[in-house]
């Protein structure tokens, strides 16, 4: 499955438009990457242009806005019935969302959508659109820790406490590998197949979620074998469903969980469509609850960012490897990449359960079975410690995978920054709170790059849960402005600025986790010959620095010092710049700063925190040209040189768990 792509269209205010033609697959040419472009009215937003056979003409999602009443949302529904029925137009409404948030699916003619449009409580809507399933017993050797390597895979648990609703085909529940601990749902929702000879068997209607359901949880080729599977129908036997079909099915959950709370819980999506902005907010939705959702990032071979749910920033994505810890390719296409991945799992020639008989089994390949696998490894987990938020099951994930086994060389070159570099894998050990020690988590997140005029930003920000320790960011060519660090509505966003001539900038956030931390932000503007800020309360670290300069050149340079004659720690940036300290408040911890200098010119500078330190911040400091900017791989610190540079010096902050006195080795540290 998934050998297609997927039209996706959301209007405000306005109508549709015409797509061009597209040529299909099945003649042989390649699929065009998707683009950006404005349709021919004037309040309207831009679309996702891909594949027509991807889109659900005529059938539309219609979302009503935030403050809209339960009561409301029918009486729209009907209200637009009525105001087509008037222009001699039949609509035929098939689902009304009041629980996941509020609105209506609506069959109907796409000349009545200024009417709909015009409608007091309407948001925006967007045209309905195919998902796919992302399929095309080396894979639970992999996920093992090196060092509690066997002959047979022994998981720390069974994750036996956690349930997992499966949104896939059907599953043939019977299958002696996950008898018992599948249950099949009532719910169904799926599109008809293509084609009038099609022929409906079993086997074949079953096959992807049988496997689906083995890999997360089978007696023998699972990877949590106690977890609990339940299983909603929403693709049909070709393995096709619809964005509508989805929705429904995560409000038949959150229905559920209303009638029958449980906790932990993951749902896997184990399918990939073209971007919806309504599923990436169902999703989010259903984060904020306190679900895990996992999701394919897709079969493509693209931008994972250009498919949903896999685009969604509060989604857990995953990618593919091959038994070589690389890119799992398919046929000409092969697993998405990109920001938007979280990380990659075994998703290649995978051995599970087959629906062609209850005690056969089959191979599969995709992204499909990656996230399954990861969906295994947070179920035990999870099983460890409930309790855990979904920012803090994603850290211990990315925490815990294996780093630097892919060859970049297989993604695109203006992926390669962008894409982990960090394959599955279970924990060496799974403690409890009560009995494991406090860690620190932290990760990068990077922006989209921004646009090339002077002034475009582009800003990378957290997930809840998480803390902004720090913000830094990459141009292109050297031609920027550097960052500054904005509230978006109480949330901090790390905002990275073109100037004059640059080809882009990204924004890099470094997010972590720690109980009870709260930086703020210390703000010196500029003015000075030497900007230097400081964190001036005793119960704050510095955690991280950062600079922008409104006018003139900026230089990339900023400089963090832990500790001084003052007391205080303090980030000493450029003349003439606005620098920003990351004075957080986070009790029991301490850092310390690291460096490297280069005397001359090489393309990448990099210092590395010691074993045991976490990252937290990363800057550069630059002599002769512009450092085009620093960047943070997993817990070191890399700063890209421009051309014809004299040399660089990168900064590492670097903290952990405030060791006791009698354990203390080194002075460098606060």
């Amino acid at each position: 499955f998934g050998g297609q792509q997927n039209t996706t269209r959301w209007w405000h205010w306005s109508g549709p438009s015409p797509l061009p033609p597209f040529r299909s697959r099945s003649e042989g040419q390649e699929l065009p990457r998707p683009s950006r472009a404005r349709l021919p009215y004037p309040h309207v937003l831009s679309f996702v242009q891909m594949q027509d056979a991807w889109r659900l003409p005529g059938q539309y999602i219609v979302v009503l806005k935030k403050e809209t009443r339960k009561p409301q949302t029918s009486r729209t529904a009907t209200h637009l019935q009525a105001r087509a029925a008037k222009h001699g137009y039949q609509t035929q409404i098939l689902h009304v969302f009041v629980e996941l948030f509020r609105g209506f699916i609506v069959k109907m003619s796409s000349d009545v959508l200024p009417l709909a449009l015009k409608l007091p409580h309407v948001d925006y809507i967007e045209e309905d659109s195919y998902v796919f399933a992302q399929s095309i017993p080396w894979n639970l050797g992999r996920i093992v820790p090196m060092q509690v390597k066997s002959s047979e895979y022994n998981p720390p648990n069974k994750g036996d406490l956690v349930e997992v609703y499966l949104l896939d085909t059907g599953v043939q529940s019977n299958h002696r590998e996950i008898e018992g601990r599948v249950f099949v749902t009532e719910f169904e929702n799926v599109p008809d197949e293509d084609g009038t000879r099609f022929h409906r068997q079993a086997s074949k209607c079953d096959s992807h979620g049988t496997h689906m359901a083995g890999v997360v949880s089978g007696r023998d080729a699972g990877v949590a074998k106690g977890a609990s599977v339940r299983s909603l129908r929403v693709l049909n036997c070709q393995g096709k469903g619809t964005v509508s079909g989805i929705l429904i099915g995560l409000e038949f959950i959150q229905r559920t969980l209303a009638t029958q709370p449980y906790s932990p819980l993951v749902v896997l999506l184990p399918l990939a469509g073209g971007y919806s902005r309504i599923l990436n907010a169902a999703c989010r939705l259903m984060v904020q609850m306190g679900v895990a959702i996992i999701a394919a990032a897709g079969n493509y071979k693209d931008d994972a960012c250009l498919y949903s749910p896999a685009a969604e920033p509060e989604v857990i994505t995953v990618g593919a490897t091959n038994v070589e810890d690389q890119p799992a390719s398919m046929g000409s296409l092969g697993t998405n990449f990109g920001r938007c991945v979280d990380v990659f799992a075994p998703g290649d020639d995978i051995i599970g359960a087959s629906s062609d008989c209850s005690t056969c089994f089959t191979s599969q390949s995709g992204t499909s079975q990656a996230a399954a696998h990861v969906a295994g490894i947070a179920a035990m987990i999870l099983n460890t410690n409930p309790g855990l938020s979904i920012s803090e099951l994603r850290q211990r994930l990315i925490h815990f995978s294996i780093k630097s086994l892919i060859n970049e060389a297989w993604f695109p070159e203006d992926q390669r920054l962008l894409t982990p570099n960090r394959v599955a894998g279970l924990p060496p050990k799974l403690l409890t709170h009560r009995h494991a020690p406090p860690q620190l988590y932290c990760r990068s997140v990077w922006s989209p790059l921004s646009g090339l005029s002077s002034g475009a930003t582009a800003a990378a920000h957290c997930s809840s849960n998480e803390e902004m320790f720090s913000c830094s960011s990459l141009s292109k060519n050297g031609k920027q402005r550097g960052t500054r660090i904005e509230d978006n509505g109480g949330r901090k966003e790390c905002v990275a600025h073109n100037r004059f001539g640059g080809q882009g900038v990204y924004g890099i956030a470094r997010c972590c986790i720690w109980p009870k931390a709260d930086c703020q932000i210390n703000t010196l503007s500029e003015g000075s010959a030497v900007q230097s800020v400081s964190c001036t309360k005793d119960t704050h670290v510095l955690t991280g620095c950062s600079s922008h300069s409104p006018v003139g050149e900026f230089i990339g340079t900023i400089r963090p010092v832990l500790g001084s004659e003052s007391g205080h720690d303090h980030c000493i940036g450029q003349a003439e710049a606005t620098v920003h300290a990351f004075c957080c408040h986070v009790p029991s911890i301490e850092c310390k700063v690291q460096e490297y200098f280069s005397a001359t010119y090489q393309p990448k500078v990099m210092v590395a925190c010691d074993a045991g330190w976490t990252l937290t911040g990363c800057n550069a400091q630059a002599h002769g040209n512009n450092a085009l900017g620093a960047y943070s791989v997993d817990n070191t610190c890399v700063v890209i040189s421009s051309p014809g540079s004299k040399g660089a010096r990168a900064f590492v902050i670097c903290c952990r768990k405030r060791l006791l006195e009698n354990e203390q080795h080194s002075s460098n540290y606060k």
